[in-house]
């Protein structure tokens, strides 16, 4: 054996069970969801892993967690350093009973029916170890109201807020859509079909969308509409020469056929998407299951405290954990919080590109639904109708019950925004905050107060809406850092999560890492689940 060379002191202790073997194909250190979903693909692959994580629950930085343990979890300094900051709560006192709320890290997050994800569940067979409930509703904030996101035919039709001339602008813009998908799908050219349908030009995908919504001569109500409630748009993007990420025609079109494939795919989704019972955490564990059935190895409460590399080469061939037992291997997956000195794996090798180093993020208790006749909703702020100055979507989901996230009678809603500044990101966060619920302290006799003060009508408003808003009864908001994917020849750092609704991108750096690591081999392929898949709980982690 070549002689070791590491980076850190550890000492061992006794308190650790011995693993056995100590050689295996593929480490892994975290169970988020994007090392999970590695070493399921891996042991679906054929190779031996080795499954640790220093917590003692799985899903890493995607968990879903007790509220006094999500708290303690991104407020405590050593065992998340740097990655969250800038916490703040309402109040000292949680409501109770607290451990019944179920807290995403990553909220607000929701599944597209259609996305590959979805997909992935099903292949793999992680499916059956997770439950789903439809997002009922999709709401857009507009001129100070929440108004319905007209996302079908019944939909445009139906909404009170558009005018006549409106929803015969959105409609033909839909139809454009759908012809030219469909059109794509079965190959033939930009020549009108024998059915009508024509595809987009090529000049025209390779435009910025919002130059060609205005070809299409959609007024800018409607281009807020199709741009961030249902393109799902970060950034503003009126003005081009500005916009910190400009999004193409082509990938604002690939989107909205994505929500449009996902309404009506499965009988028991409402509408486009779809929400994990028990919380997000439950995918990352269902992928863990998956990889245990295959024969990885998992231990918890095991960290990972130094890289060994051959003193020689300096390439990397194993780590020491806690425990002091050193484990080897020819591969490395590793959690974004573990600190990992910039020389061993560079910069370079970076996977994810990064246009915002932080996203803001807000988690509120409300005593009852935003929306009567709805349940689980998916709110928009587009850019702007919060504060002039606001330059990114406000994206916020609301939870019921019906989902296992809280107790009945309660609702949990999550907030995120984009953001280059703490506290700038915060202050949209709060303004979405303040635009949806009521504060504790108003009350009858605030009202009463502001009837003395500024006469009958003003006070008759408040009151209303006093009525009409839920209460907002506990709050947080924070600060995640978002960090970047990397990799070399042996070693991969997964990404933190990031700022997006759905996890089309994290899949795709997941897949990337994948094809580093194992050149040639299919991830996860077709009919990758077990054939004993009701006695899979036999091999699953605990």
């Amino acid at each position: 054996m070549a002689e070791i060379s590491t980076f850190a002191t550890t000492t061992a202790s006794d308190n650790y069970p011995t693993i056995d073997p100590t050689s295996f194909d593929l480490i892994v250190s975290g169970t988020g969801f994007s090392a999970s979903l590695l070493a399921a693909a891996a042991s679906i692959a054929g190779k031996s892993v080795l499954h640790v994580d220093p917590n003692p629950f799985y899903g890493s930085h995607f968990s879903s967690l007790p509220l006094p343990s999500f708290l303690s979890y991104i407020s405590s300094s050593t065992s998340t350093p740097n990655l969250y900051s800038h916490v703040e709560t309402s109040s000292q006192s949680l409501p109770e009973p607290s451990r019944s709320f179920l807290v995403d890290l990553i909220g607000p997050r929701v599944l597209y029916c259609a996305e590959e994800t979805v997909d992935l569940l099903r292949r793999s067979g992680a499916n059956h170890h997770v439950e789903f409930k439809s997002v009922e509703s999709s709401l857009v904030y507009r001129d100070g109201k929440l108004c319905s996101v007209p996302d079908s035919r019944q939909g445009i039709f139906i909404d009170k807020s558009l005018g006549y001339a409106e929803r015969r602008q959105i409609w033909k813009f839909f139809q454009l859509v759908q012809s030219h998908i469909k059109v794509t799908r079965s190959g033939t050219t930009t020549e009108p079909s024998e059915e009508g349908g024509v595809m987009i030009p090529e000049e025209d995908l390779e435009m910025p969308f919002v130059e060609f919504l205005k070809k299409q001569r959609l007024p800018p109500k409607i281009r807020a509409l199709v741009l961030y409630a249902i393109a799902m748009t970060d950034y503003e993007q009126d003005d081009v020469d500005s916009c910190k990420r400009v999004v193409l025609t082509r990938e604002g079109i690939e989107t909205i056929s994505l929500y449009s494939s996902s309404i009506g795919r499965f009988p028991n989704a409402v509408g486009a998407f779809i929400y994990p019972m028990y919380g997000h955490g439950e995918l990352p564990q269902a992928f863990c299951r998956c990889a245990a059935v295959k024969g990885a190895l998992y231990v918890l409460r095991m960290p990972v405290v130094d890289i060994l590399t051959d003193k020689e080469s300096s390439k990397y061939i194993g780590v020491r954990l806690e425990s002091g037992q050193e484990i080897f291997s020819s591969k490395l997956i590793l959690d974004p919080s573990c600190q990992i000195p910039a020389s061993i794996i560079p910069r370079e090798n970076l996977v994810s590109s990064k246009l915002s180093r932080l996203v803001a993020r807000g988690v509120c208790i409300i005593d009852r639904s935003i929306e009567s006749n709805s349940a689980n909703i998916l709110l928009v702020f587009p850019p702007k109708s919060l504060h002039q100055e606001q330059l990114t979507a406000v994206r916020a989901l609301q939870l019921s019950g019906n989902v296992a996230v809280c107790p009945p009678g309660f609702f949990i809603v999550y907030f995120s925004t984009l953001c280059e500044d703490a506290v700038l990101g915060k202050v949209y966060i709060n303004s979405a905050i303040k635009a949806l619920f009521n504060s504790m302290e108003l009350s009858t006799e605030s009202v009463e107060a502001q009837l003395k003060e500024e006469g009958e009508s003003v006070a008759a408003q408040t009151k209303e809406e006093v009525e009409t808003k839920p209460t907002l009864l506990w709050s947080c908001t924070f600060v995640q850092e978002l960090r970047e994917a990397s990799y070399d020849a042996a070693m991969s750092i997964c990404p933190m999560p990031d700022a997006n609704l759905d996890y089309r991108n994290i899949l795709s750096t997941t897949q990337q890492l994948f094809e580093n690591m194992y050149p040639g081999e299919e991830f996860i392929p077709q009919n990758s689940a077990p054939d004993n898949i009701d006695d899979a709980d036999e091999g699953s982690p605990e």
